[in-house]
């Protein structure tokens, strides 16, 4: 998984990159706007991830029989399985639909710890999950919720990345 993925680094930029979008989204436009950026760039991510991988010389796959593939499948679905819940709650307050999907990702990255066998994605989902509580608790708005989950993103992919290339395969 871990060389397949470049250590996932890219997924995490690209995820970024789409956080950093939704955001642009809210300042430009509207929290609704922001929210239908973030929950459609995210279908993209791992599509558009695994072909700059591979246009960098990462190949952007796995063995099939490697069993941390269908962990990551099943952290996929559980993220989809909460959406709607992070939705329902920017029915009440849009941030809470930013500050609920940075929680729910930063879960989805201490599984990663696991499929990539880095503790760095422990470091990135306690970021997150602190960051998410402290944005809740100081009741940030969406667009500063929003730039906070992508560049916590951004910043990571590209130190995974340089990892990555520091270490090999």
């Amino acid at each position: 998984m871990r060389s397949g993925y470049g250590y996932g680094s890219i997924g995490v930029f690209i995820s970024g990159l789409v956080w950093l979008l939704s955001g642009l989204m809210v300042n430009l436009y509207s929290s609704h706007n922001g929210i239908w950026t973030l929950i459609i760039g995210g279908i993209f991510i791992f599509p558009i991830s695994t072909l700059i991988a591979k246009l960098i010389g990462i190949r952007g796959g796995h063995d099939k029989n490697n069993p941390l593939g269908k962990l990551a499948m099943e952290g996929t679905i559980w993220i989809i399985m909460c959406i709607p819940l992070a939705y329902g709650l920017s029915l009440i307050k849009a941030e809470w639909f930013f500050q609920a999907m940075i929680m729910i990702i930063a879960g989805r990255y201490l599984t990663f710890a696991s499929i990539y066998g880095m503790r760095i994605y422990w470091v990135l989902g306690s970021i997150l999950g602190i960051a998410s509580y402290a944005l809740f608790k100081l009741e940030v708005d969406a667009y500063v919720s929003a730039l906070t989950g992508g560049l916590v993103e951004v910043l990571f992919g590209a130190m995974i990345y340089i990892q990555y290339k520091i270490k090999g395969k």
